[in-house]
């Protein structure tokens, strides 16, 4: 779900509540450098990202050609660098393929180097999904909650807990 932020000064930012938000991500050439039907080398940050999407609340699905044991292989490659998919080539873990069906994956967000203008890398996909600012905005409400924390702190010791 979209979601803009107000920074002030007529300047606002977009960001994306991940609750419950598909991403579709291919495999070979975007997690992976395409070595088909081998299993490449890791994307820088690929794991990273995909990781802190998922724990900003994201159903991640791996949605890929391979199928079979390649399949099985590029499944368990990502489970060894720590990444679970919420489905694999399905919209959901129960779905059961149906040729009358589309095998085309309902998601929000698809991530592939198939995209227009290529692949941008993930630290790019980083800051498209999670800008900057919206880092900056939870540090600097971190670091307020913090010096209220030990001014509050300060205050107790002079004058004693607070007992309401």
């Amino acid at each position: 779900m979209p979601i803009w932020l107000n920074l002030g000064s007529n300047s606002k930012i977009f960001m994306i509540d991940f609750t419950n938000v598909r991403i579709a991500v291919d495999f070979d050439g975007t997690i992976v450098e395409h070595e088909y039907p081998r299993i490449g080398k890791e994307k820088l940050f690929a794991f990273q990202t995909l990781k802190e999407l998922e724990k900003l609340g994201a159903a991640l699905i791996l949605w890929t050609f391979r199928t079979g044991r390649e399949l099985e292989e590029a499944v368990e490659y990502c489970r060894q660098n720590g990444l679970e998919f919420y489905a694999v080539n399905k919209n959901y873990p129960e779905e059961i393929f149906d040729e009358r069906v589309s095998r085309k994956i309902d998601a929000d967000i698809f991530i592939d180097d198939k995209n227009v203008g290529g692949f941008p890398g993930w630290s790019e996909i980083w800051q498209i999904l999670v800008p900057y600012e919206l880092h900056q905005i939870e540090a600097e409400k971190r670091i307020a909650k913090s010096r209220r924390s030990i001014f509050k702190r300060i205050v107790e010791k002079i004058t004693g807990p607070d007992e309401n």
